[in-house]
């Protein structure tokens, strides 16, 4: 942990750790252009998630930022962004994992991803990798045509410095990595921090 309270999350990996109801949560992108995942799950049922089709159909729009509220597949409010500098971030698509390397990038030898480090990062929470949804992706940047519905993953809006803070809404397991996917984060791998404030 740094001297300001930061922990550092190394390219391409993934952690989990718990978050108390009124904590604040900030996720920084040191460098620019690189995207973090985030998951959320009700720290005492974690059959309670965060929700991107609860989210998004609550706010009637795809693109979320400052005094928006994220729900889980209950319709509970489990976190809350406070602050955004950046304010394009995707709610769309699902955590990179080995299967979207062997698909979309044709790896022979893929990397397990965002889903894997998720996974693995989870596993002491009991959390199984069916139960990981679809990520609230700090950063990522995905453009939609309003016409056709068409989509296509940009470079982040991000540059080095910005961040986006969430407060708990209840006690909370979140799962974040520094996703591991070239197209996401403009060709290169590079790491997110993050940073716990205690409740008010």
């Amino acid at each position: 942990m740094g001297a300001d309270g930061r922990h550092e999350i190394a390219p391409r990996s993934g952690v989990a750790f718990t978050l108390g109801r009124g904590e604040r949560l900030t996720v920084i992108d040191p460098c620019g252009e690189q995207v973090a995942d985030l998951l959320a799950f009700n720290r005492h049922d974690t059959d309670e998630v965060l929700s991107s089709g609860r989210t998004l159909d609550y706010a009637s729009r795809i693109y979320l930022t400052t005094g928006d509220p994220l729900y889980s597949n209950r319709s509970n409010v489990l976190l809350r962004i406070v602050e955004d500098t950046v304010g394009r971030h995707d709610f769309l698509l699902t955590p990179c994992s080995a299967d979207t390397f062997r698909i979309i990038y044709g790896d022979a030898h893929p990397h397990r991803g965002c889903f894997g480090n998720l996974a693995a990062a989870l596993a002491p929470y009991g959390i199984a990798p069916d139960r990981i949804p679809v990520a609230f992706n700090c950063f990522m940047n995905v453009p939609v045509d309003g016409a056709t519905g068409a989509f296509h993953v940009a470079p982040p809006l991000s540059r080095a410095g910005d961040h986006i803070t969430f407060e708990a809404e209840i006690d909370l397991v979140i799962g974040l990595t520094a996703c591991s996917a070239l197209q996401s984060n403009n060709g290169s791998f590079k790491p997110i921090h993050y940073r716990i404030a205690p409740a008010a």
